[in-house]
């Protein structure tokens, strides 16, 4: 039985969706991602989203609408994929990495405090797997230091009296955190549709923000369509009104806006989205009751103060070797089962190196790392696919020990 890593799930109410945008004549930004703003504001309990071409670039607009740049600094985890950090570069801001706490795959807010200085304009936390950040310890540490925060004056910035959250969302659209839904936590929150996301619109992302009395989010919203539509003073479906051609460019900003094509697909995606939810959580379920007796260390997804959006299936082989873990990962391929790891931390690739980061800095990320390796995971696994993965799993492991790896 071959067992894919994360394939869409895509079903005739999505190809229909879809189809119905083509048919309309109508397949740049327009209606439909109007719409799809509209309704993930409401699932969101935010009353604004700017749904854009990534979640990297919800990120970077995000970095930019606060008007943070050159001499700023921005924290984000060293345990993350790429994008959590190189938009930091993008806007032309020095990334400060922090370790994940001892056995976590978050970062640890204790040692925020001893990398927050006056420069330090905001924080990048990532809510791996679907699984929410512990948002009261780090509003906590923030507020504890909130006295080193110096806004840049005539920007956003002033609005925030403590280094301001931008949260990378991208695994935890339909999670929540004390009852409060991933999009309504952090200051700006930034989601992911990419291809292997829970909710996909082929590419795609999203940013949305917590109301304030000191914001105009109608002005946060027109300021995110100018930056990702090169600064243009009226989008394609405003110049559609008979003789209203004019327009200005009123900055030379980006490109990064999302089509009704990609709208119709995640409008639909959502339709199903709780029904898709439910099916990850049973999954992952399944996984920890078929793997109780195992020696693992499995994320808990579903707590009493949080609830996932069951993104990714972590697992840690406790106490076994990397070389244990690729091995462990083979031994899965050779059963035609498709693992992955989540993450390499940043230090270890060449991009980071290069810039100055060392592993040795971040032991408790490399510890993750080392022995972590990521199920399949997804909507269109059966129930026999399952029980295959952790069948495998347990053939896969003790073929690994016999080996003496």
């Amino acid at each position: 039985m071959r067992v894919d890593f994360s394939p869409p799930d895509i079903t005739e109410a999505e190809i229909e969706s879809v189809a119905q945008a083509l048919r309309s004549g109508w397949i740049t930004t327009g209606p439909k991602t109007k719409e799809f703003e509209r309704r993930l504001a409401t699932h969101c309990t935010t009353n604004k989203v700017a749904c854009l071409s990534s979640a990297t670039a919800a990120l970077e607009l995000g970095l930019r609408l606060l008007g943070i740049g050159p001499g700023d600094e921005v924290i984000t985890p060293a345990y993350t994929y790429t994008a959590s950090c190189s938009v930091i570069y993008h806007v032309g801001a020095t990334p400060v990495l922090v370790d994940t706490a001892p056995g976590s795959y978050h970062l640890d807010y204790a040692a925020l405090a001893d990398k927050i200085t006056s420069r330090t304009k905001a924080i990048i936390p990532v809510d791996v797997a679907g699984v929410m950040c512990d948002y009261d310890a780090l509003f906590a540490q923030l507020e504890a230091v909130k006295e080193r925060y110096s806004p840049k004056p005539g920007t956003l910035q002033e609005v925030f009296d403590r280094v301001i959250v931008l949260a990378d969302a991208a695994h935890s659209l339909g999670a929540s955190y004390k009852d409060v839904p991933s999009g309504a936590v952090a200051d700006f929150t930034a989601f992911s549709f990419h291809a292997v996301k829970n909710l996909t619109t082929a590419e795609g992302g999203a940013l949305t923000w917590r109301s304030r009395e000191d914001l105009d989010d109608e002005q946060l919203y027109h300021q995110l369509q100018l930056y990702s539509l090169h600064g243009q003073s009226k989008d394609a479906l405003a110049k559609t009104v008979i003789g209203a051609w004019e327009y200005d460019i009123v900055g030379p900003w980006y490109k990064c806006n999302m089509t009704d094509i990609m709208a119709a697909l995640g409008l639909a995606q959502l339709d199903r989205y709780p029904e898709l939810l439910a099916r990850r959580r049973q999954i992952l379920d399944w996984y920890r009751e078929g793997l109780a007796d195992c020696r693992i260390e499995m994320l808990e997804h579903y707590q009493p103060d949080s609830n996932s959006s069951g993104h990714l299936c972590l697992v840690r082989l406790a106490g076994m070797s990397q070389a244990f873990r690729d091995n462990f990962i083979i031994a899965m391929a050779q059963r035609e089962i498709a693992c992955n790891v989540h993450y390499k931390p940043l230090p270890l690739h060449t991009a980071y190196r290069e810039r100055g980061f060392d592993i040795a800095d971040f032991p408790n990320a490399l510890a993750q790392f080392q022995n972590e390796v990521t199920l399949p995971l997804h909507t269109l696994l059966t129930d026999e696919a399952v029980q295959y993965v952790i069948d495998s799993f347990r053939q896969s492991y003790a073929q690994c020990e016999a080996a003496g790896l």
